[in-house]
């Protein structure tokens, strides 16, 4: 079992899960995100090469419209 925190938030997966996979797991999908992993940002085309171990701390933003 996988556990990271999430903007805060413990969250467990039953198996290994990169971030590409966290992504659809967390219905984000086709939005405009940044992920930041351990104080580090990922870059959206390593998002398939990045897998996620226990004990990451994850930030994610979701930019939003409007003015």
């Amino acid at each position: 079992m996988i556990e990271v925190t999430i903007n805060g938030a413990a969250q467990h997966f039953p198996q290994p899960i990169n971030v590409a996979q966290l992504v659809v797991e967390l219905n984000l999908l086709g939005k405009r995100i940044a992920i930041e992993r351990n104080g580090d940002i990922v870059p959206r085309s390593q998002f398939e090469a990045v897998a996620l171990v226990s004990g990451d701390q994850l930030e994610i933003v979701v930019a939003v419209g409007g003015g």
